[in-house]
């Protein structure tokens, strides 16, 4: 205890120390240390197989580090818990049911129990009351998304930008203090996925939730985050060592960002400048090299020279 005690800041919500992730002996995620304040969006770039989603699971306390740390608002993660939502590329609706019961079925769920099951058959009118308050709280987040007047559809009759919307409904009506988005807009068309980023963009400015966004698209990751971290296996003696945070820095805009940042010399630099030194198997970096400029980033190159 007095180790996390020593280690935990009360300044970060969601803090990583030293973390490994190991599967049958080989190293996925080397050595990864991480701190994250309320209300930023971190969004988490890196090549295929590089344990973006392994490090997103630890968050979430699905699994749990070979090795480390993981802990949130200074408590071990040790399970899923409904502080911390998640957002999947794939929309976890359910097809036989409308838009509105998709919505509320974790409120649902969650009160579902043996003694919740005797009041519905001893007192139907205390559990119709219930039902009652949980579809106009479904609707409230229906109508932040911008799909009430879909409330009565079921997920074959919207677009896939829409089912997005009603699967990021269905984890922010459990309140979650943290939002975790594993590339949730990676099976949309290009239009669709424009106008998905500045919706979530907005969405993030109205409720101030931290996000972990992750995405295997650099022009997405710098467009919609305030803090980009490149997690790669493309480093020096690198090989089968596992991931490391090879990168973590500020992006220099303030949100929201107009779409036409992209096209700025700036904003291109940036982006190669990134795949240059973390994204390119081509181009090894030793760990002195690592751009770990981020004020809450806890290695510093400095550091990785002693």
């Amino acid at each position: 205890m007095y180790l996390m005690e020593k280690i935990i800041d009360r300044k970060y919500v969601i803090e990583l120390f030293n973390t490994y992730q190991e599967y049958g002996g080989r190293t996925i995620l080397n050595d990864i240390s991480l701190r994250i304040r309320k209300g930023e969006f971190v969004a988490i770039v890196g090549p295929t197989g590089c344990g973006k989603s392994t490090m997103l699971r630890m968050v979430l306390g699905s699994e749990m580090p070979s090795r480390g740390i993981a802990a949130m608002e200074e408590n071990l993660i040790k399970r899923p818990d409904r502080r911390r939502g998640i957002v999947f590329q794939k929309y976890s609706l359910f097809d036989f049911m409308n838009v509105r019961d998709n919505v509320m079925f974790g409120l649902e769920l969650e009160q579902f129990n043996l003694a919740e099951h005797f009041l519905r058959k001893i007192f139907p009118f205390f559990y119709r009351k219930k039902v009652k308050k949980f579809r106009e709280e479904a609707d409230l987040f229906l109508e932040k998304v911008g799909l009430l007047e879909h409330a009565e559809k079921y997920p074959h009759q919207l677009s896939g930008g829409q089912r997005q919307r009603v699967a990021i409904a269905q984890a922010m009506i459990m309140k979650p203090q943290i939002l975790l988005m594993d590339e949730p807009l990676g099976a949309l068309d290009v239009g669709t996925r424009e106008a998905m980023q500045i919706f979530i963009q907005e969405l993030w400015g109205q409720t101030a939730q931290t996000i972990l966004f992750i995405t295997h698209d650099l022009e997405e990751a710098i467009f919609m985050g305030t803090r980009l971290i490149v997690l790669s296996q493309y480093y020096k003696d690198g090989g089968n060592n596992g991931s490391k945070i090879v990168q973590d820095i500020k992006i220099p805009w303030p949100q929201p960002r107009p779409t036409t940042i992209k096209h700025t010399k700036q904003f291109n630099d940036i982006m190669e400048g990134i795949r240059h030194a973390g994204l390119d198997p081509s181009h090894l970096h030793d760990i002195k090299e690592f751009n770990i400029q981020h004020e809450d980033a806890l290695c510093s190159v400095r550091k990785f020279g002693e």
